[in-house]
């Protein structure tokens, strides 16, 4: 049996170009939602259409946006557990973090699944408990015995590795598969635009790259500050075999050159970049309130000399308990970048020429120049 939808009514995009009066809001929605019917198709024979008394037609703008307001609810539920969530449209993450010795926090997430189910059926919404992937952070890997959760008297699996938003996560938080993942497909692009270079200039052949492989340095790179060198070198190998692909450089050139000539910093220098652009966001009330309250402003007790100086403050160790994440963490490697930056550039009045300064100093300090 086929299923297929048959749509009719609704707002044309193109009637808000030519009409002269603007239409409220509460009608566009109306407008949008009535009028919508469905029919089965089997064979050369079709039913009778059948008005919609729910859902949205898929590939417009005005779906998303009804389908968030619709969802505004299920975040206020899953906030009234003390269960930290994430929603990217249709994809949900919990994040829950309690000490190693209590057993308390699968209740929790117990009773929070259960909530979020609940909401769901009755809002014609299915939770589908083969979809839920749990990955458990710690420091040992038996404290995940025990601790899983339960959906509909089903126990979920705990997984080594997950992925968010395109980005595998593994238990231990090395981000060794995300790494490797990305060095894979990067060099695999790099071969099939190796084919295209007797075709194209150097500027040509520039933005060639920068589409299927830089992008992929680029995407999450915040993440990478802070990894062991072992781990980076595979990203920073990738990025030397593009800028030889651009410039034409023989394999045993050095490659500091290429990047100063090209612009490029150096993978862990870029990340560097990506957290302090996120954190010049964050306290200019920009960035995402999750990683404002990660950062506070150094106030000292006294009037010392680094009074008014736009420093923030760097936890202690006992904030950071994960001692292979510690240095990694957003709120302490972000106050450490911040305070090693120059004043000026802390102090830059806006987004665009605190990016100008920054890559300028960090090319210096990359480059030596």
């Amino acid at each position: 049996m086929v299923y297929a939808a048959s749509w009719t009514g609704g707002v044309c995009p193109c009637w808000f170009c030519w009409t002269s009066q603007q239409p409220s809001i509460p009608s566009i929605t109306v407008s949008f939602l009535e009028g919508r019917s469905q029919m089965v198709s089997l064979g050369n024979t079709c039913s009778a259409p059948q008005p919609l008394t729910c859902g949205v037609l898929q590939g417009s703008v005005l779906s998303p946006m009804l389908f968030n307001i619709y969802m505004k609810p299920l975040g206020e539920i899953i906030r009234s557990f003390r269960v930290r969530c994430h929603l990217y449209a249709d994809d949900i993450q919990l994040c829950h973090s309690f000490p190693p010795v209590t057993k308390e926090a699968v209740q929790v997430l117990n009773r929070c699944l259960a909530a979020v189910s609940d909401w769901m059926r009755a809002n014609k919404l299915k939770l589908n408990p083969d979809k839920i992937e749990v990955l458990l952070v710690s420091r040992k890997a038996e404290q995940g015995i025990g601790l899983q959760p339960v959906l509909d008297g089903v126990a979920l699996p705990l997984k080594t590795q997950v992925r968010s938003l395109g980005v595998p996560l593994d238990s231990s938080s090395s981000l060794e598969p995300q790494v490797s993942a990305v060095a894979r497909g990067a060099f695999a692009q790099l071969r099939l635009v190796r084919q295209l270079r007797p075709f194209l200039g150097k500027s040509d052949l520039a933005t060639v790259v920068q589409a299927p492989v830089t992008s992929r340095l680029d995407y999450c790179n915040a993440l990478y500050v802070g990894l062991p060198l072992k781990t980076a070198q595979k990203l920073q190998l990738v990025q030397r075999a593009a800028a030889r692909l651009i410039t034409g450089a023989a394999y045993r050139e050095r490659t500091i050159p290429l990047l100063s000539q090209l612009h490029w910093l150096p993978i862990c220098y870029q990340a560097q970049f990506k957290v302090l652009v996120l954190t010049y966001k964050a306290l200019n009330g920009s960035g995402p309130i999750y990683l404002s309250e990660r950062i506070s402003s150094y106030e000292p007790g006294r009037s010392l000399r680094s009074s008014g100086e736009a420093l923030l403050s760097v936890p202690p160790a006992s904030q950071a308990r994960l001692v292979r994440m510690r240095d990694r963490a957003f709120s302490v490697v972000a106050p450490r970048l911040w305070n090693t930056l120059p004043r000026d550039i802390r102090q830059a009045p806006t987004l665009l020429s605190f990016r100008k300064a920054l890559k300028t100093w960090l090319c210096a300090q990359a480059f030596n120049e």
